[in-house]
């Protein structure tokens, strides 16, 4: 039985069609659990934007079982990469097309302001698309020398199998291009899991997905909850590999299941409290720049955002009343108006989680130097929106919650320090390490500190832009794996060794070498 469409009306007048079932073998199905669904919410109204079908263990046994028979029959080694590579473009050219409608998606449903869902997420989608579409051909092997005229050996590079993704809610789009890209590209077939606060893009993306020519079961997505749809991913038999963005507690678990089960092999994108350090050499007005960007764009909710920022001494007082004017310069407010640079927090949850660690940074003696609380000025509509002053704290310690702990908000820990090995000290003084940033016009001393940070992304004298082609990945508590460049297709992949004999002769009884 086919499941229900719905029909949004957009803020902008654009009326946007999206199907609200569980996609499996190209078409979109009731829950296999009663018809159960669950409600997705506008964020910055409170409202709720219309009901999704809600998977469960036996959606996902379904799914699995339809990719798996898709691995071995149309896609996998049974596919050529020129046939792979043409759905993947073809794809990113249907996102571009539709990169209004997605936009508008996003913003509806996750709280982001449209013009940075459509500049940045959309495009980048595409384009995340389109350069794993470009490497589908490009998967390689090599041959080691042997023996000349006796024997060699080579590599075959092949795809795992089934994959199980998980995906977050602060990039609903873009973490979903940034796993499928690699994973279809190598071969494999995918079991998608979007995040229950903002499902419904990964929802346009699978239907769009049809048109692009993708084989029935190549692409799976099961809607639902983490406790039972993403629990079930990371336990089931069948999957050869999950990957997944999200919190580090979350990620623990996955591993552990994985462990458990079939030993699948694990990419975990986690957490992050980065250090941005700011020397006296910098460029103080880009530095003040570049450090307002990393903590409030996307509302803050950014795994990497630059959320622990560090001020030499010297330059301290000159540099605190630029960052506080940043803070109050922005618009914050509706999605949908052009000017508006900061949104609503994802949920309501959300809301109350960051909430709760400004009123514990107040409570151990750090100082608010802006903001401080929920944002009270919406008007009509987005009154009941999930909204959060930008918020600043000065006079932070190791200690302190709004220090230690991942926020996942605009909110930002202010310490000074004076010397280059004090800076390291306190930057690197966390569990976790996913991004860093140096600000300094001392060449020698951004290599130096480059080097020092404990962290898989390092910004020098610039903050949280990303590339396709570059890897992406934490150390310590923020994961393991890489996406994104080459790297990623590497994580989708198996290396498989060849000894071929073609003239070597084996004599039996071995005789005795002296």
């Amino acid at each position: 039985m086919a499941s229900a469409k719905v029909t949004i009306n957009s803020p902008s007048g654009l009326k946007i069609t999206i199907p609200t079932g569980i996609f499996i073998d190209n078409e979109f199905r009731p829950s296999l659990q009663g018809g159960q669904t669950f409600e997705s919410v506008n964020p910055a109204t409170g409202k709720t934007l219309c009901s999704i079908a809600r998977g469960s263990v036996s959606d996902v046994d379904a799914a699995v079982a339809s990719s798996r028979k898709a691995y071995k029959t149309v896609w996998g080694k049974k596919s050529t990469p020129g046939q792979r590579a043409a759905a993947l473009f073809k794809w990113a050219e249907l996102i571009e097309a539709n990169a209004q409608e997605l936009a508008e998606l996003e913003s509806l449903d996750n709280g982001k302001p449209v013009w940075m869902a459509r500049d940045f997420d959309v495009a980048d989608s595409a384009g995340c698309i389109r350069y794993y579409a470009g490497l589908a051909d490009k998967i390689e092997g090599k041959t080691i020398e042997q023996v000349e005229g006796e024997k060699l050996a080579f590599t075959r590079v092949e795809p795992l199998g089934v994959c199980g993704q998980i995906i977050p809610w602060n990039y609903p789009i873009q973490m979903f291009a940034w796993k499928v890209g690699p994973a279809l590209a190598a071969g494999n077939c995918v079991v998608m899991k979007p995040a229950e606060q903002t499902p419904l893009s990964a929802l346009r993306l699978a239907e769009l997905s049809i048109e692009a020519g993708f084989p029935p079961g190549v692409l799976n997505v099961v809607n639902g909850f983490g406790a039972d749809v993403g629990d079930a991913i990371a336990k089931h038999m069948d999957i050869d590999k999950v990957a997944f963005t999200g919190s580090t507690a979350t990620g623990r678990r996955i591993m552990a299941s994985a462990a458990a089960s079939n030993l699948k092999k694990v990419t975990l994108e986690l957490g992050g409290k980065s250090p941005v350090v700011v020397f006296e050499s910098a460029d103080l007005d880009q530095a003040v720049n570049w450090a307002t960007m990393g903590i409030l764009y996307n509302q803050g909710q950014d795994c990497t955002a630059g959320s622990r920022l560090f001020v030499q001494d010297s330059i301290y007082e000159k540099f605190m009343p630029k960052l506080i004017a940043n803070f109050k310069a922005h618009k914050i407010g509706d999605p949908f108006h052009p000017d508006t640079f900061q949104g609503s927090q994802v949920s309501k949850v959300q809301q109350e989680r960051i909430l709760s660690y400004i009123e514990a940074g107040k409570a151990e003696g750090a100082k608010v130097e802006v903001g401080g609380g929920a944002w009270t000025e919406g008007a009509g509509e987005f009154a009941n929106g999930f909204f959060v002053q930008p918020t600043i704290f000065s006079g932070c310690k190791k200690g302190m919650k709004i220090v230690d702990e991942e926020i996942f908000g605009p909110v930002l820990a202010v310490a000074k320090f004076s010397t280059e090995e004090e800076a390291i000290q306190l930057a690197n003084d966390t569990a976790y390490g996913l991004g860093a940033g140096v600000f300094s016009n001392d060449s020698r001393q951004c290599m130096r500190m480059a080097s020092a940070l404990e962290a898989g992304t390092v910004w020098v004298n610039s903050y949280v832009a990303l590339s396709n082609a570059v890897p992406f990945g934490g150390m310590k508590a923020s994961g393991m794996g890489r996406e994104l460049g080459v790297d990623a297709i590497k994580e989708y992949t198996q290396v498989k060794a060849v000894h071929y004999n073609y003239g070597e002769d084996l004599d039996w009884p071995l005789p005795a070498k002296l």
